[in-house]
């Protein structure tokens, strides 16, 4: 059975409801719980989680949806009370330390009148409004909220190159500046690579290679993934650039981001031409002699540009990166056989659940070199878009931190509910026979992944025998979650952990080839 309480107008940000959530799930009695605003987003995962009731279309995204299924009819009082209790006790919730915090841009300037720059993370209506407020302080931004207007970014950032400040986004995840990492980020090395992204977990991704490498970022700066569109004009891409190629501690420069716009391309192309530092680019999915011309170094992969950048930071011959990749792709042979082994022959399909979007994008590019008909709700090609992106169709790979799944709810780096949810679907679809997925550490990540998500692949692995997992680890070993532990545990319940984003897309490209 399922029942529900609604609090209409009472409204409860993603962190509480997060908390809430997993505490009502655990009551006895209850087999399934959700407890989340009543946006329109939140209600299509309810309909697709079986736990919708038709009341709910009456209801928006002030109102609060509690939503519990069980077999115990004569519990849902009791359970209903105990929600309650939850919410008050987390609303009423007192700062242990006893600080203070402000409750304007203007009350935290008065504590920290030297500070330069403003995190904003609200909801998207509000933020430009808010960034603007810090921008005329002063203050650079970065705007890590999405569904921001593109006239309020074209705005915000027209401002900041007028006033010689930065902004970072809309929907900006991550940055390390001055050392001082942003959002989402990694522990990293302090080095002499500098980063610019239009792509948060891009340059997670890239920053991590680097760091684990023995070498170190000097700055990383994001963008978001707006910025180098034609209406946007790579303000933010150049105006950093700028920034990198006078900053002292800088000296081999890394560019990170989906194929920008021709014309912006064309800007970027004429600033690379005045700059003389070396500088690595990778432009997923675009033809890389585009770049070239600029005189820089072009990627395939971010694993590549991460090295490619060691390479030059370290003084190798950059040949030695093309060669190191290609000598461990012929050994993927065994580990290749290890898991077509483990799949059952009615098995032929790939579902990817990602967190980070751009880590979809690369594995996309990769699996087509050989798989046409792959679906996704990041898919380039409107044939191949997902009609709906809550159910998957033949090969398909889900970005699952777009704005679809986000809305009224906690980046799925963060909050695991979505993925493990979608996880015992794929499972019981007879016909998946690899679930692919990544795992992104750092600040502001989950702080204990491998208990969100273990028990759930192994419930996965109980209802379909014969399906292959493959995942990769983007992080390091000074990340707070430890990177070889997490791959530790992972390896020793029979999941296939690749070094990179890439090669884990590489591998299933080649045991798909086997399968068919």
């Amino acid at each position: 059975m399922i029942k529900s309480l609604i609090k209409k107008g009472e409204y409860f940000d993603s962190v509480s409801l997060m908390i809430v959530g997993k505490n009502v799930a655990q009551m006895d009695d209850v087999i399934d719980a959700t407890v989340v605003m009543a946006t329109r987003e939140n209600k299509s995962i309810l309909k697709t989680a079986g736990l919708y009731l038709n009341e709910f279309e009456k209801y928006d995204d002030t109102d609060l949806l509690i939503v519990i299924k069980s077999d115990n009819e004569d519990k849902f009082d009791e359970i209903f009370e105990n929600v309650d209790i939850l919410l008050k006790e987390i609303r009423n919730k007192k700062d242990d330390h006893g600080t203070f915090t402000p409750k304007s841009l203007d009350g935290a300037l008065q504590i920290q009148p030297d500070s330069n720059l403003a995190l904003i993370s609200l909801a998207g209506r509000y933020a430009g409004n808010e960034a603007m407020k810090a921008l005329k302080k002063g203050l650079n931004v970065m705007l890590f909220s999405d569904n921001v207007p593109l006239e309020t970014e074209i705005e915000l950032k027209k401002y900041a190159l007028a006033n010689d400040l930065l902004v970072m986004g809309p929907d900006c995840g991550t940055a390390i500046i001055n050392g001082v990492p942003l959002a989402f980020s990694n522990a990293v090395n302090k080095g002499n690579i500098g980063i610019i992204a239009a792509s948060g977990t891009g340059l997670q991704e890239v920053s991590s290679i680097i760091s684990e490498e023995g070498f170190g970022i000097s700055q990383a700066i994001g963008t978001g993934g707006r910025d180098i569109k034609e209406e946007v004009g790579g303000m933010m891409f150049i105006s950093s650039l700028e920034a990198l190629r006078d900053d002292e501690n800088t000296k081999v420069i890394v560019l990170v981001s989906k194929p920008p716009h021709p014309t912006v391309l064309k800007k970027i192309n004429a600033k690379l031409k005045e700059i003389s530092k070396p500088v690595v680019s990778i432009f997923l999915g675009a033809d890389k002699y585009l770049i070239e011309e600029s005189g820089a170094f072009a990627a395939e992969t971010l694993e590549e540009a991460a090295l490619l950048a060691c390479a030059i930071s370290g003084n190798f011959e950059t040949s030695k990166v093309s060669k190191f990749l290609e000598e461990r792709r012929s050994d993927y042979k065994v580990i290749v056989d290890n898991e077509v082994k483990k799949i059952s022959s009615d098995r032929k399909y790939i579902r990817g659940l990602f967190s980070g979007g751009t880590l979809c994008d690369e594995a996309q590019i990769i699996l087509k070199k050989d798989i046409e008909n792959i679906f996704s709700n990041r898919s380039g090609d409107e044939k191949y878009a997902l009609k709906d992106s809550w159910l998957s169709k033949e090969h398909t790979l889900v970005d699952l931190g777009e704005d679809e799944f986000t809305v009224g709810r906690l980046h799925p780096m963060m909050d695991f509910d979505l993925r493990n949810k979608r996880i015992i679907q794929e499972a019981k679809d007879k016909e998946t026979a690899i679930i692919l997925f990544d795992l992104v550490l750092g600040y502001g990540a989950n702080a204990d992944p491998i208990n969100e998500i273990l028990p759930i692949i192994k419930e996965a692995k109980r209802i379909a025998k014969g399906i292959s997992f493959i995942c990769s680890v983007t992080g390091t070993e000074q990340d707070p979650q430890n990177k070889s532990k997490v791959i530790e545990i992972l390896e020793k319940n029979d999941i296939l952990v690749m070094p990179s984003n890439a090669a884990a897309a590489e591998i299933v490209n080649l045991i798909i080839r086997e399968i068919k």
